[in-house]
C-alpha cells in the first residue's frame, strides 16, 4: 500500500511539473492574442494589461491590407516545398549510402556530415550568400529555397531509421537481380516513411522560422516569406504592437493546420526508428 501511494504520489508531481510548464509554453501565444486585440495605448501601458477593453478587430484588417500577405503566403509555400522535397529526397539517399552500402570514405563522409552539424549555421551565411550571387538568384523565391535542400540533420535522423532495418531485407533483394537503386525505392524507402514524414515536418519548422537568410537575399517586400515579411512591421522608433501581433496570428495559422493534421505521424516519427 505505501509504495503503490508513494508511486501515485509520484505521477501528481509528474503531471503537476508538465501542466506547469504547458502553462509557460503557451503563455506567450495567449499574450500575443490578447494583445493583437488591445489599442496602441493599453499595449504599452505600464503596468500592464493583460485583457483588453474592446477587441479591435481592425488590427487584423490594417495589417492584412499594409502587407501583400497572399504574396507571403505562396512564397512560404514554395520555400517550404521545395526545402521539404529537397532535403528528404537528397538526405534518403545520403542515408542509404551510410548506413547500408560498403565503399571507402563513408565512415569519414558521414564525420564530415556530423561537423556540419555542430558548427553553428550563421558561419555559411557567407559563402551562401556569394554562391546565390554569382547565380544570379538574388531576390527570388529560388533563393529562399536553395539552403535547405541539404540538411545534415535529415541524413543524420534518416540513417539511423535505415539502420534500423534487417539487412537481409536487401540481401534479398540483390539475389532477386534488384539494383542499389531499386532497394534502395523499392524496399527500404517504403519501410522508412514514418521518419520522411517527420523530417519534413521539422524541416517545413525550420524554413517557416528561418528569419535572417530571406532578409539577406531579398530586398523586395513581394519576395519574402511570412517571417521576414512581418518583420517589416518593426519600427526604427515607433511599433504598432497589435497590430504586429495581429500579422503573427495570421502567420501561425497555417503551421497550426500542418501540425493538427500530422500530429500522429509527427509524434510517431520522433517515437520509432525503424520499420515493423
Amino acid at each position: 500500500m505505501k509504495s503503490k501511494s508513494k508511486r501515485k504520489s509520484k505521477q501528481i508531481w509528474i503531471h503537476v511539473i508538465l501542466i506547469v510548464g504547458s502553462i509557460l509554453m503557451i503563455l506567450p501565444f495567449i499574450w500575443m492574442f490578447l494583445t493583437s486585440g488591445k489599442t496602441i495605448s493599453e499595449s504599452v501601458q505600464v503596468p500592464p494589461t493583460i485583457f483588453f477593453e474592446n477587441f479591435q478587430w481592425e488590427n487584423y484588417t490594417n495589417v492584412w491590407g499594409a502587407l501583400p500577405f497572399i504574396k507571403f503566403f505562396l512564397n512560404t509555400f514554395l520555400m517550404i516545398a521545395g526545402r521539404v522535397v529537397g532535403s528528404v529526397l537528397f538526405s534518403a539517399m545520403a542515408a542509404f549510402a551510410v548506413a547500408k552500402l560498403d565503399f571507402p570514405g563513408k565512415n569519414l563522409f558521414f564525420w564530415l556530415v556530423l561537423t556540419q552539424m555542430m558548427i553553428p549555421a550563421q558561419i555559411f551565411i557567407t559563402p551562401q550568400y556569394l554562391m546565390v550571387q554569382r547565380l544570379g538568384l538574388l531576390n527570388t523565391v529560388t533563393a529562399l529555397v536553395l539552403p535547405g535542400i541539404v540538411s545534415a540533420f535529415g541524413t543524420f535522423l534518416l540513417r539511423q531509421f535505415f539502420m534500423g532495418l534487417p539487412d537481409e531485407l536487401g540481401e534479398a533483394a540483390v539475389i532477386d537481380g534488384a539494383s542499389v537503386w531499386q532497394t534502395f525505392s523499392r524496399i527500404y524507402l517504403p519501410l522508412a516513411r514514418s521518419g520522411m514524414i517527420a523530417l519534413s515536418i521539422f524541416t517545413a519548422l525550420f524554413a517557416f522560422k528561418d528569419l535572417m537568410w530571406p532578409l539577406i537575399v531579398n530586398m523586395s517586400l513581394e519576395k519574402m516569406p511570412l517571417s521576414s515579411g512581418l518583420a517589416s512591421l518593426q519600427g526604427q522608433f515607433t511599433t504598432n504592437y497589435p497590430e504586429l501581433m495581429a500579422g503573427s496570428v495570421i502567420a501561425m495559422l497555417p503551421m497550426l493546420i500542418l501540425y493538427a493534421f500530422f500530429q500522429k505521424q509527427f509524434i510517431e516519427g520522433i517515437a520509432t526508428t525503424g520499420g515493423k
